[in-house]
C-alpha cells in the first residue's frame, strides 16, 4: 500500500467518500459542511480555509464534519463546542485514534455516539484504502445544554 501522499504534508484534504456520506446524510440531512473545499464541499453551505469554519458559528446547522487532520484536535474541540448550542448537531469522521488527549476530554462521553467503521474507507480519488480505521463521532450534548440552562 502507497501511502506516501496519506502521511505527508501534500494535503489533508481528503474528499470523503460519495457512498459513505450519502448514507449519514440519509439519516441525518446536513446542512453544513464547515472545513470543505469548492472542489470537495458535501452541502451546498459551506466554510473553506478562506472563511474557515473554525472561527465561524455553526448554530442551527446539522454539521458533517471530516477535517484537515493536520488541526484534527482544534476541530474535534470545535465540533464539541458547537454542539452544545441549541439546535445544532455535529457529526465527525476522524481517524479511530483513542488513546489521544482530545479523545478523552471531547469525545469519549456518556453523551456522545461512537461508531467504529468496519474496514477501511478510501477518500478522494484514492487507489488505496486510508492507512488507518476511522470512526464517526455523533455529539449528543444534550445533557450539557440542560445543565447549563439551569445553572
Amino acid at each position: 500500500m502507497n501511502t506516501d501522499l496519506m502521511f505527508s504534508s501534500k494535503s489533508d484534504e481528503w474528499e470523503t467518500p460519495q457512498g459513505f456520506y450519502d448514507d449519514l446524510n440519509i439519516e441525518f440531512n446536513f446542512t453544513l459542511d464547515p472545513c470543505a473545499n469548492c472542489d470537495n464541499h458535501k452541502t451546498p453551505y459551506y466554510f473553506s480555509k478562506h472563511t474557515n469554519g473554525l472561527s465561524q458559528d455553526w448554530s442551527g446547522n446539522v454539521c458533517f464534519v471530516n477535517p484537515p487532520y493536520s488541526q484534527i484536535k482544534l476541530w474535534v474541540k470545535k465540533c464539541y463546542e458547537e454542539s452544545i448550542k441549541p439546535n445544532t448537531k455535529v457529526v465527525l469522521l476522524i481517524p479511530a485514534r483513542t488513546d489521544t488527549r482530545y479523545f478523552h476530554e471531547y469525545i469519549y462521553k456518556p453523551e456522545n455516539e461512537i461508531r467504529f467503521i468496519k474496514g477501511r474507507l478510501k477518500f478522494g480519488n484514492s487507489k488505496n484504502s486510508a492507512p488507518f480505521p476511522s470512526m464517526v463521532v455523533i455529539f449528543n450534548n444534550k445533557s450539557r445544554r440542560i445543565e447549563e440552562v439551569k445553572e
